[in-house]
């Protein structure tokens, strides 16, 4: 293959200076499509991180395909009139010169002429098609009908989003679903009719596509099995901010830890329908149902001038931000919404003119939450940002849009197909047509509130908008507003997405992931991954804590009594121990059986909050089944025991909950060195004091981690 010498590649090497591994990702993808048959049942996979420059690669493929025998090429985008845009603009954009020089030309499917020329035909074809009913049928007639001469030259047919329109199902009665499998049968009889065409899919969330059997069955049902015939993964820039950042570097200090900022379940359920009777003008400033939206309105006001404060003293042009609000589809619940962001601004704005202490009291308190997450060598004086805050409000820089409609999106492109910002801060509030595809620039603010009951992994996923590149700057101005349950859910979905994408990564996909499930008696048997709803996955790997948190202890002389019974239980785990020769008592290896007792009287005692659960059940099966697994002593756990211990029932913020009672350099280390086969239990003994936020009693907060070397398991609730 001609890597990097052909006018194609060089053109838009030169244009976007590729790194070795983009070159490599391009070069094996177009390799893999000569070399591999692909198929409608059988296409290659472009598998990316979301917001991660898949579309970067993709174009960058189809160079290298054009230098190398390929000659026309349908890219199938969602079905949006903004991402179709926006692709089409893309398009021309990356091959402009090329395109001026008459190497190539490209279309727009329901602009395509119908009269090309001989000329014109024998150029390399780039065609856009929406994946819309007439866009589909009017490919058809233009490949089966107007010019049947493009189905003979060699064809690359690229899905963008491929999860979208690709797998559906018979039993599905929704509208939109139901045309969806129209879409879906009608492509693949356009791939079926060209079978010397290849095929590649693009996507950031491919589990539609590979946890399924490749089936006759499944398909004889209304499934339509996409299993890849390869992978090859796009790498990761170095701006890209992703789940990581989110859900995992969230949990240790530093900016990330202040990013999420949790919505109580009132609130979000009062935000879903009108309801002037809890809402009302005179408070919405003060009313503990709203804490959630009022905070994200404050915070993304004073983020924004912070960080335009910034570029001016870096002596650069201050940029315009945007914010998302993104909780239900209805057109009516935008509305509403809209209707009380308005009302938090105009009674902002109204505190200036009749009680200005009390505004910069709400502004200050916010600076200095930023003032906590700020990692910058300048962060600006507390007066300089007030005074920012407060114009920003007097001249208006705030606008709140309602974007719920395929005409407001087009109305709010700009000439690169991208979502323009009209002010300095751009508060956006939408369903689905905000969603995947349509890039958003300078986010720094995302509520959301889907209900997680609904979840689908690739959907909710792709709804994260805060996904992409980043300044560094502007994480620490970054802010995630969802409720724990909603938060909780897409850890877990994060969870899954990075051990799928490290089962590719390591060659091992076929057999890495390990699907479980409980069965009728509460044992955890092998699943069929195709079932799994992915909202309810726990995904368990190497040296993994789980653990209740959001939870209050009951009375004080209730623990006083219940603790000093688990005390009990704890002192007779030793006689039950295998290892009685290990000089450290509080270090023990026990019968499995034992342990689950003790644990199930300590969630006795834990009182949890709204919107956090901690399912007893399902843990113990967990551990139940991780001390089974192949080694020495199976059924066995390790206990580690500590006392006297002093943990605030809240985090640093005084707002989320604590979630890490274990030490790092004792008692977590310990349980890696010996859970290298078992799983571990950590006892933790909380004196539960009034001063940390308890209720003056002690309590034991347990840890569950997992053995240190071990298989992922993905296993289902």
């Amino acid at each position: 293959m001609d890597l990097n010498h052909g006018v194609f590649i060089k053109t838009l090497q030169h244009k976007n200076n590729y790194s070795k591994d983009e070159l490599k990702a391009m070069h094996d993808t177009v390799n893999n499509l000569i070399e591999i048959s692909t198929s409608e049942n059988k296409p290659g996979m472009l598998l990316g991180r979301i917001q991660s420059g898949k579309t970067r690669s993709f174009m960058g493929s189809m160079a290298l395909g054009f230098d190398n025998g390929f000659e026309v090429v349908i890219i199938l985008t969602k079905n949006s009139n903004a991402l179709a845009r926006q692709t089409y603009e893309r398009l021309h954009k990356e091959y402009e010169a090329l395109i001026d020089l008459d190497y190539m030309s490209a279309y727009d499917i329901m602009s395509l002429p119908d009269d090309l020329r001989k000329f014109e035909l024998n150029k390399k074809i780039v065609i856009v098609v929406k994946k819309e009913k007439k866009n589909v049928e009017r490919l058809t007639k233009a490949l089966f009908e107007m010019y049947p001469v493009l189905r003979k030259r060699q064809m690359m047919i690229i899905d963008d989003e491929a999860d979208y329109a690709s797998v559906v199902y018979d039993k599905d009665k929704d509208k939109n679903l139901t045309e969806l499998k129209v879409i879906a049968s009608q492509l693949d009889q356009i791939k079926r009719e060209i079978p010397t065409a290849a095929y590649l899919q693009v996507t950031a969330t491919p589990y539609s596509l590979y946890l399924q059997p490749d089936s006759e069955v499944l398909s004889a049902r209304g499934y339509q099995p996409k299993r890849p015939a390869f992978t090859v993964l796009v790498p990761t820039y170095q701006l890209y901010v992703g789940g990581k950042f989110y859900f995992e570097q969230s949990k240790l200090e530093g900016p990330a830890s202040y990013v999420y900022q949790p919505v109580s379940e009132t609130e979000l359920e009062l935000l879903r329908k009108e309801d002037n009777r809890r809402v009302k003008d005179a408070y919405v400033l003060t009313t503990k149902q709203l804490t959630g939206l009022r905070n994200a309105l404050i915070n993304f006001v004073v983020g924004g001038k912070i960080r335009n404060l910034q570029q001016i003293a870096q002596q650069e042009r201050p940029k315009k931000y945007a914010f998302i609000m993104h909780t239900i589809t209805t057109k009516r619940a935008h509305m509403w919404q809209y209707q009380v962001a308005m009302k938090i601004e105009q009674k902002l704005k109204q505190l200036i003119d009749e009680d200005e202490a009390a505004f910069k009291s709400i502004i200050l308190k916010a600076y200095e939450g930023f003032k906590l997450s700020s990692e910058s060598n300048y962060f600006p004086d507390e007066s300089d940002v007030y005074e920012a805050v407060k114009s920003a409000f007097l001249d208006e820089e705030l606008l709140i849009t309602i974007v719920n409609s395929e005409q407001d999106v087009n109305q709010l492109l700009d000439k690169r197909g991208e979502l323009k910002l009209r002010a300095p801060l751009n508060f956006f509030i939408g369903g689905q047509i905000l969603d995947r595809g349509i890039t958003i620039g300078n986010l720094i603010g995302f509520y959301y509130g889907r209900d997680p009951k609904k979840f689908q992994q690739d959907t909710v996923l792709q709804h994260s908008r805060m996904y992409g590149a980043r300044p560094k700057e502007d994480l620490s101005v970054t802010r995630f507003y969802t409720t724990h349950r909603i938060y909780d859910v897409m850890e877990r979905m994060h969870a899954f997405d990075e051990d799928l994408r490290k089962a590719f990564e390591t060659g091992r996909n076929a057999g890495e992931v390990i699907f479980m499930m409980h069965d009728t008696k509460k044992d955890i048997v092998p699943c069929n991954p195709n079932k799994i709803l992915l909202s309810k996955v726990i995904t368990i790997k190497a040296k993994k804590r789980f653990l209740p948190v959001g939870f209050q202890t009951k009375s004080r002389s209730e623990m006083i009594r219940r603790t000093k019974k688990v005390d009990r239980m704890i002192q007779d785990l030793r006689k039950f121990a295998i290892n009685q020769n290990n000089k450290d008592a509080r270090h023990i290896l026990v019968p499995v059986q034992k342990v689950i007792t003790i644990l199930k009287e300590i969630t006795e005692c834990l009182i949890m909050e709204e919107g956090y659960e901690w399912n007893v059940e399902t843990f113990s099966a967990i551990l139940n089944y991780l001390s089974r697994l192949p080694g020495n002593n199976t059924g066995y756990v390790w206990i580690v025991t500590r006392e006297n211990r002093n943990i605030s029932r809240y985090r640093q913020d005084g707002v989320r909950f604590a979630d890490r009672p274990d030490n790092g350099q004792d008692e977590l280390k310990q349980s890696y060195q010996l859970g290298t086969t078992h799983p571990t239990v950590l006892l933790l003994r909380q004196n539960g004091n009034e001063n940390e936020g308890w209720r003056g009693g002690p309590f034991y907060w347990p840890v569950i981690v997992a053995p240190a070397q071990m298989n992922t398991i993905v296993f289902e609730e």
